[in-house]
């Protein structure tokens, strides 16, 4: 192993996408964590790892699916080996589908839940275990406006945020105590996303007023949540635009 990587703290980042997931990594890596990030296709990550590494950081992609908990398990094992314990985990993974709850199917409705919820079970629990064991550690959950009320035709989407941020809350209380820092994000709002660009131009528009999320002002809020003094550890963190409606 190489003595040099192990050295350094490890920031997991499950869902590293293009914009927040990514901007999350990359946060981190500036700080001096290995950033590990993951998803199902691992060639997909190969742009961001990089660029963090032409950044001067350390980083390592991984392909994974976090809904099979055998997955998951090899996915820590083998983080832990190669680069040492995982002080951060971030679950970042979305599943934002619309539908109406007249033509949602249960396989699709399942599959929603299975990816923005179980697998947040799934993967904190697998963090949560080896951070008990350490007496440290930091989880942190990507939230949206559907964890906290459901909006017409993200029925499915609503019901798996709701459960994520249930989640959240009921290992913040039991972990709290063992110095497990666990908080909650919500992030409300269009973000400077490709996807918006391309299918919302009106929305992206915005973005000269400030009007749309950064994804790099949302990562700096993660590295916050990570850095503060426990006497005063925030749970929950709201992350809108200054015109967003709420």
């Amino acid at each position: 192993m190489d003595e040099a990587v192990n050295s350094a703290p490890v920031a997991l980042v499950i869902g590293a996408g293009d914009a927040t997931g990514g901007a999350i990594a990359r946060r981190f890596a500036r700080e001096g964590y290995v950033a590990c990030v993951t998803r199902r296709s691992v060639d997909k990550l190969e742009p961001l790892v990089q660029q963090i590494r032409a950044e001067g950081g350390q980083a390592f992609g991984y392909g994974s699916d976090a809904r099979q908990e055998d997955e998951v398990a090899a996915l820590f094992e083998q983080i832990e080996s190669e680069h040492g314990p995982v002080e951060v985990l971030v679950f970042n993974i979305g599943a934002n589908v619309p539908c109406s709850v007249l033509d949602e199917t249960a396989r699709k409705y399942f599959k929603i839940w299975e990816m923005a919820c179980f697998s947040g079970f799934l993967n904190a629990q697998a963090a949560a275990r080896r951070m008990v064991a350490r007496g440290r550690g930091t989880i942190l959950f990507t939230g949206a406006t559907a964890a906290l009320r459901g909006a017409a035709q993200f029925a499915a989407f609503a019901g798996a945020k709701h459960a994520l941020r249930a989640l959240a809350q009921s290992m913040a209380r039991e972990l709290g105590p063992r110095n497990i820092h666990v908080a909650h994000v919500v992030v409300d709002g269009a973000i400077d996303t490709e996807f918006i660009r391309s299918n919302f131009p009106e929305r992206y528009a915005l973005k000269a007023q400030d009007g749309i999320l950064s994804p790099e002002h949302i990562a700096e809020n993660y590295w916050y949540l990570h850095q503060q003094p426990r006497d005063a550890w925030t749970f929950e963190l709201d992350l809108r635009p200054y015109m967003e409606r709420w």
